[in-house]
C-alpha cells in the first residue's frame, strides 16, 4: 500500500513512516504497528496527496505519542473531487476504505476540516467507529472562519498561492505575533518549492465545508466522543460543538485557539490517548 520513507524515533523504539493510496483513491502516511487502529480524517490541504520529505517529517511528530498504542492512519481526500462533492460524500469515502481495507471498528480522531467530515462518518457508519475524537473543529465554521477559507479559495482559483497558503496563518494566530510570522515565512518558503498543479482539491474542500451545518445533528451522534481544541478557536465553536452531543467529554486549552494542535501537541496526543484509553 505504500513505500517506507523515513523511520522516527519514539522514546527507544523506531516506528516506520510509509505512505501511499488506499483502493479507493485516498492518500494517507501511516506510522506505527499496533493492531488497533486510529484513523485521522485530516485537516484541510491544498493538494491532495501524501506527504513527503521534510512535511512526512513533520506530521509524522504529532501522533509519535500517540503510535505508542496504535497503528496511525492520517487520511485526506481523494484528488480531483467534482464540484458540489459534500462533506458527507467524502465521509462516505472514508467508510467506504474503513470497511474494505481495515480491522474495524476504528477510533477516529477528525481533525479541523477533517472533524467536520468525521461527524458525518460517525453518523451514517456507526459501526465503524468506536471511539470519536473532534479536534480543533466543530458543527459548522464561524463567520469570521468562513470568510477567511473564502478568501483563501478564491486566492487558489487565481493560483495566488502564496498569499493562500499564508493567510491561513491569519486564523491560526489571529492575534498576531512572531509565531504568525515565522509560519507565514515557512509557508512561503514552501509555495516557492512546491506549488499545487491544480487549485479544484482544496477549492471544492472549502466550498464544502462552507455549506457543512451539523448543528442539529449532534445529539444523533451516539458513539463516545471526546470534544477538544483551544478555549479561543478562530474558526469554530468548538464548546457549543461539545454541548449538542450527549454525554460528550470536552477539553478546552485555556490561552490557545485553532494552534492547539500545533503548539500543544505533546499534551493533546496525551489527552487524546488517555480518552481512547478509557474503557479498555
Amino acid at each position: 500500500m505504500g513505500a517506507n520513507l523515513l523511520t522516527e524515533k519514539t522514546g527507544n523504539k523506531k516506528l516506520k513512516a510509509t505512505t501511499g493510496y488506499s483502493e479507493n483513491g485516498l492518500p494517507y502516511f501511516r506510522l506505527g504497528n499496533k493492531s488497533r487502529i486510529l484513523v485521522v480524517f485530516d485537516g484541510l490541504n491544498f493538494e491532495n496527496k501524501p506527504p513527503s520529505g521534510l512535511q512526512l517529517r513533520w506530521v509524522a511528530g504529532d501522533y509519535k505519542q500517540i503510535a505508542k498504542d496504535y497503528t496511525v492512519y492520517s487520511v485526506g481526500r481523494k484528488p480531483d473531487l467534482p464540484s458540489g462533492y459534500s462533506t458527507r460524500d467524502m465521509a462516505n469515502d472514508y467508510a467506504d476504505m474503513v470497511r474494505n481495507e481495515l480491522k474495524w471498528p476504528v477510533d477516529v480522531l477528525g481533525l479541523s476540516t477533517g472533524g467536520t467530515i468525521a461527524q458525518y462518518f460517525a453518523l451514517d457508519h456507526p459501526d465503524l467507529v468506536r471511539r470519536l475524537v473532534l479536534g480543533s473543529t466543530g458543527y459548522a465554521l464561524s463567520e469570521n472562519g468562513k470568510k477567511l477559507q473564502l478568501y483563501v479559495g478564491d486566492m487558489a482559483k487565481q493560483r495566488k498561492w502564496r498569499k493562500a497558503y499564508t493567510a491561513m496563518m491569519d486564523g491560526v494566530y489571529p492575534e498576531g505575533g512572531l509565531k504568525r510570522l515565522f509560519f507565514k515565512l515557512v509557508m512561503s518558503i514552501m509555495t516557492a518549492f512546491s506549488k499545487p498543479s491544480d487549485p479544484s482539491d482544496v477549492i471544492v474542500t472549502i466550498e464544502a465545508e462552507d455549506q457543512h451545518n451539523f448543528k442539529d445533528l449532534l445529539g444523533e451522534i451516539k458513539v463516545p466522543t471526546l470534544v477538544i481544541g483551544g478555549e479561543d478557536d478562530f474558526f469554530y465553536p468548538i464548546r457549543e460543538t461539545a454541548e449538542g452531543i450527549l454525554a460528550a467529554k470536552v477539553i478546552l486549552y485555556e490561552g490557545f485557539g485553532h494552534n492547539a494542535w500545533l503548539d500543544n501537541r505533546r499534551q493533546f496526543q496525551e489527552d487524546v490517548l488517555a480518552f481512547l484509553n478509557e474503557g479498555l
